[in-house]
């Protein structure tokens, strides 16, 4: 299992983004308009704050133009853009639109969607997020999602597929051992809020 932090919580501290960026594995970029979710969040600080950044980066669109915003974040060259199915009604015309610019896609869900919805798309994606709260803020109490998590590693077993399964929203120590069967786990507020290098430490033990 991998490690995605993100940073969304400390925004402006480049001296701890740094040190995250020393010891994830991937860092996420959770990326807000204000209208799909409540909060926006600012695309040219997120862009800023991590311009000299090495790991994997792993965007989180939670937006309703997407395509807007796909071109400004293709610039910085991430692994994953993930996009959300209930933001747009072409997700077939967004796949390819991310692919055509040689990044992988991924499809976010947030926890009342059902993981059936994602069905018609998952031969053609290379990563499922499963929102284990309401995509929009950090600090939420984790939502047992685990059922989703479950059916869509069977899914992809049994239809020989690759794509990843990821989840966020109110990961820690405690919640982890929900998602067992994820191939990625997002930690936001609990990395964060405290030492970095030690919340990241006991997050690896446990997972």
């Amino acid at each position: 299992m991998k490690l995605s932090t993100s940073f969304l919580m400390i925004i402006n501290n480049k001296e701890k983004i740094d040190e995250i960026d020393k010891y994830t594995d991937y860092l996420h970029f959770d990326i807000m308009d204000g209208k799909f979710t409540e909060k926006s969040t600012s695309l040219e600080e997120i862009l800023t704050s991590t311009r000299n950044t090495i790991k994997p980066k792993d965007v989180h669109l939670m937006v309703m133009d997407v395509k807007k915003y796909v071109d400004v974040v293709s610039k910085i060259k991430p692994q994953y853009i993930t996009f959300h199915l209930e933001a747009t009604s072409g997700v077939n015309e967004i796949i390819d639109y991310i692919k055509e610019k040689n990044i992988k896609v991924g499809i976010a869900v947030n926890p009342e969607t059902k993981v059936e919805s994602l069905l018609p798309y998952l031969t053609k994606i290379d990563l499922v997020l499963v929102m284990s709260v309401k995509a929009g803020k950090g600090g939420q109490e984790f939502i047992d999602i685990s059922e989703k998590i479950d059916y869509l590693k069977d899914y992809k077993l049994k239809n020989k597929l690759d794509y990843l399964i990821e989840v966020d929203g109110g990961i820690n120590p405690k919640t982890v051992n929900k998602v067992k069967n994820a191939d990625i786990i997002v930690v936001g507020s609990f990395i964060t809020n405290g030492n970095i290098k030690e919340k990241i430490e006991e997050i690896r033990r446990v997972i």
